[in-house]
């Protein structure tokens, strides 16, 4: 396995190779990323297209001083808000939510996962990006707050809001079951 800045350099020598070896270690959590913004793949699928081909044509200018997953989660943020300002879109659809392991069961675990996709899907823009980003896609604070623009302590305290109103919702379903 390659090292990951031995890649970046002869990315930035034009070596094709290496660009590719780039994508393939991180298209598909860039796209889990994105998904949770949109059910519409394709939407999702431009916007990682879209990330990469910026990333790649900008490679010159990423500071090995952080990750490179970083800096891509960061681009492929700001494709999916100037898509979003393009179509003027304010809330994104969350009705077809997706199971995680794809099957469409109709009881047990499966309704909670449905739910919770759900609730992560309501938190605003930033509580959401820092949940998914530190919770899920395993990120630290001072990386979340520097692919968000924010400080460290902002995402700490933005990822303790975000589990108080995910808590919230769970506690107020159990209670209608």
């Amino acid at each position: 396995m390659t090292d990951e800045r031995e890649l970046i350099g002869r990315a930035r020598e034009g070596d094709e190779r290496a660009f590719r070896e780039l994508y393939d270690r991180h298209v598909d959590a860039l796209y889990r990323f994105l998904k949770q913004y949109s059910d519409d793949s394709f939407c999702v699928e431009d916007w990682v297209q879209r990330a990469f081909i910026q990333a790649f044509q900008a490679i010159d200018s990423f500071r090995s001083s952080s990750k490179f997953s970083t800096w891509l989660f960061t681009i492929g943020l700001n494709e999916m808000r100037s898509d979003a300002r393009r179509k003027n879109i304010v809330a994104f659809d969350s009705r077809e939510l997706e199971s995680w392991d794809g099957r469409e069961e109709e009881q047990g675990d499966f309704l909670w996962v449905d739910a919770m996709k759900g609730w992560i899907r309501e938190l605003d823009e930033t509580k959401r990006s820092v949940f998914l980003l530190y919770e899920v896609e395993g990120y630290t604070h001072g990386e979340v707050g520097e692919m968000l623009g924010i400080t460290e302590s902002t995402s700490r305290a933005l990822l303790c809001r975000a589990k108080q109103i995910l808590r919230s919702k769970a506690q107020s379903q159990e209670k209608r079951e």
